[in-house]
């Protein structure tokens, strides 16, 4: 009764072996081949569920603001209405720097910059027929605050700034609009007077026969060659 007894059991248990091994094999056949699919990866190929990842967007660069424009000049807003005898004067805008002037014939204007900053404008009286104002670069070669015409009737020329030997210069003087001196460049008497004030001997003034805009004057006075200062004999005049 023991013997056949533990015959039946170790029977049993073998089928049962036999029967789980079978399983376990079946599920290996199922499973891909572990060795293939790391080789396929090492020839350069990604299994399916890598290579359906989308790629990662790049980094988006840092945002570089732009500059931003530089503020207009308030003296070409002010200055664009002037009537005869009026000015814009607004030396706080640049405190410091050399001065050069700009006069144009055609405007009857004249600009003063300072540091290439425009700090005024004015309307001026240039020469009238047979008394034309020359055109060119000069510089001022005399100051005097208050001086008098030794050619036409002892004349004032207020806050004079001489450009030639032949008399012509910058003053204070009647301004009607149109050109009506003997040549020399009349300014509003309180504009003669600011400008004075800031001006030296050497300053440059450029007259001409043109009409730029007061932002483009500089720059065009500057980029050309064709203004050469003028001369003459020893000789004052009013203008």
């Amino acid at each position: 009764m023991g013997g056949a007894g533990t015959t039946a059991a170790q029977t049993m248990n073998q089928a049962l072996i036999r029967t789980t091994l079978a399983a376990a094999g079946a599920l290996m056949l199922a499973l891909p081949p572990i060795g293939l699919a790391f080789a396929a990866q090492g020839a350069g190929a990604e299994p399916a569920a890598l290579a359906a990842a989308p790629a990662a967007a790049p980094a988006p660069a840092p945002g570089v603001a732009a500059p931003p424009a530089p503020a207009p000049n308030p003296v070409v807003a002010e200055a664009e209405s002037l009537d005869p005898g009026e000015f814009v004067w607004r030396p706080e805008l640049a405190p410091a720097g050399p001065v050069e002037i700009v006069v144009s014939i055609p405007l009857q204007r004249a600009y003063v910059y300072r540091g290439g900053a425009l700090i005024g404008v004015t309307t001026v009286s240039t020469g009238r027929r047979g008394h034309a104002t020359p055109v060119g670069r000069f510089s001022i070669t005399q100051k005097r605050r208050e001086h008098y015409s030794n050619l036409y009737n002892n004349a004032p020329m207020p806050f004079m700034q001489r450009l030639t030997n032949d008399g012509i210069a910058l003053h204070a003087g009647q301004i009607p609009g149109y050109p009506a001196s003997h040549g020399c460049v009349r300014l509003p008497l309180a504009f003669a007077r600011h400008l004075f004030g800031v001006t030296q001997v050497g300053v440059a003034v450029h007259i001409v026969a043109s009409s730029p805009a007061p932002t483009e004057a500089l720059a065009m006075v500057r980029g050309t060659s064709a203004y050469a200062g003028m001369g003459g004999p020893v000789e004052d005049s009013a203008n």
